[in-house]
Order: C-alpha cells, then structure tokens, then sequence
C-alpha cells in the first residue's frame, strides 16, 4: 500500500508534503524491554526524551514509553518538561539542565523534578523557593549532578554534601536522586576515574550522615561498554535502537545491540523523474556533472529538514531496493539523486533514505560517516516540519505535524 492508501484506511488526511519519518512504536517497546531485561527489574529506566525525543518526537514517545514501563521521563529544558506535562502524561520528568531561578515555583508546581549542578543557582533557587507561596502539596524535588570529568555541568565532589545539607534544611524540598554523566564511555580508565570521583561524592554524604538518594550513571554508553551498578539508568540513543559505531559492546552488552531495533525511517516521494543529457551539471554550483546520459529524481527534503547539505557527496537513498547516490547540492527543500540504473522510476515511487527498503538499509552510523558527526546528531536534527507517521507494524496510529497530533480513527 503507498502512503496515501495507508492513510485513508486509518482514516488519517493525506501528507501535506511528500516526505515524512515513520516511527515505529512497536521497536520503541521491543527497546525499552530489551534494556529492561538486561538491567533487570529493580533498576529505574528513566527514558531520555529530550530534543523532541532525539527528533522522534517529545509528547508521542514520552507517553508511549510511559506506558510501556518507564519510570521516568529526562528532558533538557523546563518547556520540553512542561509540553510534556501539558499533554497529561504523569510520569516523573526530570530537567537535566539548569532551570531559570524565577520558575523554581512552576516547575514544582507541575510536579517536575529539577537538578542541582552549579552552586550559585542552586542556593538562588532554593533561596527563592523559600519566598514563593504555594500549596503545601508542592514539593520541589531535586537531583544532584555531580562533575566527575565530564566539564560541562555539576557539583564538584566536595561541594555535594554541603548542597544536600541545603536542601534538606529548605522546606518543601526532596532529594530525590544524585547522578554524574560518562564523558567516554569507551575508554575503561577515564570511566573508572569518574565512578571513582563519584563514589567520593557519595562517601561525603554518607559522612554528613545524610541518606544516599537513587544513583543514576549510565547512559547509552554505559549500558553498552560497562555493567549497571545503581539503581537507575538513563538510555538516550538506544532507547531509539541506534548503537554508535564507536561503542563495541563485547558480552551481555553485545546481547543487548543485538536487540535493539532503528525506531525511525526517512522516506519521501519524487517531486520529478527527468532524464538529461551527458555534461548536465546538477544543483546549485554545478557541483555535480553528468557522465552519461542520466536520469535524475528530485525528492522534497533538503537541510531545512535535517537532511544537511554535508551528504552530498557520499549519501544515498534507497529506491525499488537499490542504492542510488546523492548528486549535485543539497539544497533547503530539495536534494537529487542519480536513478539511472534503476528502471522504472516513477513519482509513485517510495524512496528511503534513512531506514531499510527491501535488503538494503541506511543506519544513523552511515550517515554519521559521510558528513563526519555522530549518530545522535543525524536524528535530532529531523526537522519538526517533517510529518511523523506513527505506526505499530502495519497499523497506522497517528501523525504529528506543525499543527499537532492526530490519532487514527478509533486511537485515543
């Protein structure tokens, strides 16, 4: 069935453009109980959804991981916790970054979960939680991010206790976890010197005679290099069935990559099939010259959707389940590809270039490689103009697209 048809049976409207991302909530859930099984059932799965769900999405992943057994929901901003909030989803979220001293109020109010990592914020939010008049429901719960090498945010080891003492001397307010964040997972002895410089954190509190909140370490490279030693985790990227060529899992870890499944396809139709004459130069800056004769089909994404100008040369799309190669310039709403030697190319024709067709697969690695970034990178920066299309299997249960979220006829 073409996308069209697919629609209509789910009584969803036709595509507004002809390029959309398909998520795939049933490899979302395969995910989430394959790191469910392999950290077992006592260790918190707090789901990272921040970035629009590592641009799968923010309000569909949040609530379908909620619902499928996370016990937590990460986010980077306090907007991306209230969107999520807003979309009646309970689930405890919390906000890794700073949030504005002035909003400490909203953010308990709404039941999010903020983080202490630089001292001077931290004494100024609590200061000013101390003044703000709420109900005596509200309760600012806090997680201490501790700086274990990583440099970019948290508290340095022997400021952690000092911290906890304020916290719990500010009424209203819960410690509700401490955690630190892996800056290379891959390498043992680096990971080792922050665990240990975390452990010293955690020795200070225990010094102080302050209890140990729940302890959250590993990421997605944690999960995949390193055995899970605390009571919570926080999978970003594998949560999205994306395993980094840079982490090679050996072990139950390798068990674990096995199991993860891409949650994400790019695919569009051709706005044009036309065929031109050998010595046609392609795109902006003829940067591309045809050798032969050619037949060239113009897809509608370019990088104002996410599909940066950097593919182009190396990438390649999927059509008919073969190859075909990436000419000339990205552009910002188009990019053309070389069909000559698949025949039959029509304006029907599904293409894919991120996902699998058939035999052949494009993975968020491949494309990591040709523009020389990371995989984490080639997904988050899925434009939000781009449909989503979600689906579990065949069934089709709804869209998000700039005006909002749809469910299929008979979807809640």
């Amino acid at each position: 069935m073409t996308i069209d048809e697919r629609l209509m049976a789910a009584g969803l409207p036709p595509l507004s453009r002809r390029v959309w991302l398909e998520i795939d909530l049933e490899a979302l859930t395969n995910n989430l109980q394959a790191i469910r099984d392999h950290v077992g059932p006592d260790v918190e799965i707090n789901a990272v959804v921040k970035a629009d769900a590592y641009g799968h999405g923010l309000v569909p992943v949040a609530r379908h991981v909620a619902a499928a057994g996370a016990q937590r929901l990460c986010v980077a901003s306090l907007d991306e916790a209230l969107v999520v909030r807003g979309a009646g989803i309970a689930t405890p979220i919390l906000v890794m970054f700073s949030i504005p001293v002035d909003a400490v109020a909203r953010a308990a109010q709404s039941r999010i979960e903020i983080v202490a990592s630089d001292l001077a914020t931290i004494r100024a939010t609590l200061e000013r939680w101390r003044t703000c008049t709420t109900s005596d429901d509200d309760v600012l719960a806090v997680h201490l991010e501790v700086e274990t090498g990583l440099t970019r945010a948290g508290l340095k080891p022997d400021a952690v206790a000092g911290v906890a003492r304020l916290i719990a001397a500010t009424p209203g307010t819960r410690l509700a976890g401490i955690w630190t964040h892996l800056a290379t997972p891959e390498d043992e002895a680096t990971s080792d010197a922050q665990e240990t410089a975390f452990a010293a954190a955690l020795d200070s509190l225990r010094a102080a005679g302050l209890a140990i909140p729940a302890r959250h370490l590993a990421a997605t490279g944690g999960l995949l290099i390193a055995e899970q030693s605390y009571e919570g985790i926080r999978p970003g990227l594998a949560l999205y069935g994306i395993v980094p060529d840079s982490l090679v899992a050996g072990g139950r870890q390798a068990q674990l990559a096995a199991r993860l499944r891409p949650v994400m396809t790019l695919k569009c139709t051709p706005l044009r099939v036309e065929t031109f004459p050998a010595g046609t130069r392609v795109g902006y800056g003829g940067r591309w010259t045809a050798q032969r004769e050619s037949i060239i089909a113009t897809l509608p994404l370019g990088y104002g959707d996410g599909f940066a100008r950097a593919y182009s040369p190396g990438a390649q799309a999927i059509v008919r389940g073969s190859r075909v190669p990436v000419v000339g310039t990205v552009a910002m709403d188009a990019l053309m590809v070389d069909v000559t030697d698949v025949p039959g190319v029509t304006l029907d024709d599904e293409f894919v270039l991120l996902g699998r067709q058939g035999a052949q697969s494009i993975d968020a690695n491949e494309l990591a490689r040709v523009r020389n970034t990371i995989p984490w990178e080639v997904v988050t920066a899925m434009s939000t103009r781009v449909t989503r299309v979600y689906h579990a299997g065949s069934v089709l249960k709804s869209l998000r697209t700039l005006d909002g979220e749809l469910g299929a006829s008979g979807e809640g």
